[in-house]
């Protein structure tokens, strides 16, 4: 019997990791043993991440849990401290199932499979790094050792413009991390004793300059990662060039580590200075959904239209941070696990169909439902959970921030209702840019499917316009529009059933943060009471005009 004292999270952090270090000695030449390895790898780890939380988390708890600590470098008070609560539980599974099925999903990487399978693993560690770390130099290096494996999956098994895709993913992520080093670096220094651990930092009082300053540069790290405007346009260039088991954990895994940074960083440890923000991130998140779903209407590539809606619903994210309200939080929290499946299901499937007809162009595409009844149904199931069709987990995620938001007693009614109605023109505006795609892609005409690759250019890899991942390219002579294997139906069938299920009964996914969000809430309005006693006009008269009960007043300032 394995003792209670077991590093549960050090296993699951480093089993992927040291697991692809094995993979040159595998006596392997067609890259077969390669791909159920790794994918036993995954799913060895997604189990023990299962078992883990089952048997060792407490849902009722918001502190932190599994703790792990090892000094790491004592001079610099550098450790090794990994954790979870109800912030990072849900990720840390949900980084472990998409990634996992992103691996199934890339059967066909016949191009340096054991480099591909290499990276998906040391990417699979990384993401669950990021999401454990307890400690804020062990979280930055994590952040760092992520952007590695996926500039490489990029550069070498992308589309025509892979290369300059995966450049600006690189410049644009590695130069926002930047701030987190030098903001983490600041908050360890500050006070009497150097730390990095997160609970420590949050118990530091920091002066409201410093504090201001701290929120903004995190704010610009974690912005770019969330892709909120204008530090999105590395995301449709990466989307649009990355194969789809990589653009599976882009937009499932990647940009949650964004919003995951705000309400880890700046919502909880930062609270005083996100009472300054807050309008700021309602503002960006209603900026984002529109400017997203505009967007989306421009673009005749799929992936890129995909792209773009992430841009949108990421939206939601900042205005249920922003809210000041339990059910706003929650409801960003179910945000960023609704988006990460459907998302995921969704570039998945842009891949299956990108397999047949060798093309990204809507405009080459159009009537190639009758030949794919299976795709096309599964297919429309996914744009429905993604327009927020009720019953699906996107419709109850966008529904509790528009609730959140619309009770805030923190902002003005005209701010409130400013806010809602925009934020519900995006809601409109999304199924008419997808179910346009879907009839463009699947009825209609179309013109006649083309592609410029030959099996030779695809081998050589050396022509710049060439796509390497997936079937070897053919003729349109050649092609063979054939539906959805088993193996396609079965990875989008978990995806969706995981999304009806979280739609119909939220509970499934709720009650893993619920207790954390609202503890982390309660924080933050008692650092707006503070304030606001100090200075009732901290937002602009007559648009925000912030509001403040008589009971909090009493509670904050111990009057009974």
């Amino acid at each position: 019997m394995i003792a209670d004292g077991f590093p549960w999270l050090t296993a699951i952090i480093l089993l992927p990791l040291v697991a692809s270090f094995l993979i040159p000695l595998l006596p392997d030449k067609e890259g077969k043993l390669v791909r159920w390895y790794a994918l036993g790898v995954g799913i060895a780890d997604f189990a023990l991440m299962c078992y883990t939380f089952w048997q060792h988390y407490d849902a009722s708890s918001a502190t932190f849990q599994l703790v792990e600590k090892y000094a790491w470098i004592p001079q610099l008070g550098f450790s090794w401290a990994v954790s979870v609560d109800g912030i990072s539980a849900p990720l840390v599974l949900l980084a472990g199932f998409v990634t996992t099925f992103a691996m199934f999903a890339a059967w066909q990487v016949n191009l340096k499979p054991r480099l591909f399978y290499f990276l998906m693993l040391v990417l699979y560690s990384a993401q669950i790094g990021v999401f454990v770390a307890q400690d804020l130099l062990l979280f930055f290096i994590m952040w760092e050792l992520e952007l590695v494996p996926v500039y490489l999956l990029v550069s070498i098994w992308g589309g025509p413009k892979r290369r300059y895709a995966a450049t600006k993913f690189l410049l644009y992520t590695a130069a926002a991390s930047i701030f987190i080093l030098v903001a983490g670096l600041a908050m360890a220094l500050y006070g009497d004793n150097t730390t990095f651990d997160i609970v420590e930092l949050g118990a530091k009082n920091y002066p409201l300059a410093l504090e201001l300053a701290l929120y903004a540069g995190l704010l610009i790290a974690f912005g770019v990662k969330l892709a909120i405007f204008p530090l999105h346009t590395w995301l449709p260039d990466a989307h649009g060039e990355a194969s789809a088991p990589v653009s599976m954990i882009l937009a499932g895994v990647l940009l949650k580590m964004g919003g995951y940074g705000l309400i880890r960083l700046n919502l909880e440890l930062l609270s005083d200075a996100h009472i300054y923000f807050a309008p700021v991130l309602a503002t960006l998140g209603v900026i984002n959904i529109i400017y997203g779903a505009l967007n989306s209407f421009a673009q005749t590539h799929m992936k890129r239209r995909l792209a773009y809606s992430s841009v949108s619903h990421m939206g939601f994210v900042l205005l249920g941070i922003a809210s000041f309200t339990d059910v706003g939080v929650s409801g960003a929290m179910l945000q960023m696990l609704s988006h990460g499946l459907i998302a995921a299901v969704l570039f998945f499937l842009a891949g299956v169909t990108y397999d047949r007809t060798h093309t990204m162009a809507m405009d080459s595409l159009g009537g190639i439902g009758q030949a794919m009844p299976k795709v096309f149904a599964l297919f429309t199931a996914g744009a429905m959970a993604s327009l927020a069709l009720p019953g699906m987990s996107g419709f109850v995620s966008e529904l509790q921030v528009f609730v959140g938001i619309t009770t805030s007693d923190i902002y003005s009614s005209t701010f409130c209702t400013v806010m809602v109605f925009l934020a519900a023109v995006g809601v409109i505006l999304t199924p008419i840019y997808l179910l346009s795609m879907m009839r463009q892609v699947f009825y209609g005409t179309g013109a006649e499917l083309s592609c410029n690759i030959n099996n030779a250019a695809y081998q050589n890899q050396e022509d710049e316009g060439t796509a390497c991942f997936g079937t070897d390219c053919l003729l349109p002579s050649q092609a063979v529009y054939k539906d959805a294997t088993p193996r396609e139906v079965f990875i989008a069938a978990c995806f969706l059933v995981l999304i009806i299920g979280v739609g119909v009964y939220p509970k499934i996914a709720t009650q893993m943060y619920d207790v954390k969000t609202v503890a982390v809430n309660t924080q933050v309005r008692e650092s707006y009471t503070q304030i606001a006693e100090a200075n009732p006009r901290i937002y602009a008269k007559g648009f925000f005009s912030p509001q403040i009960s008589e009971p909090e007043i009493m509670a904050v300032s111990g009057i009974k």
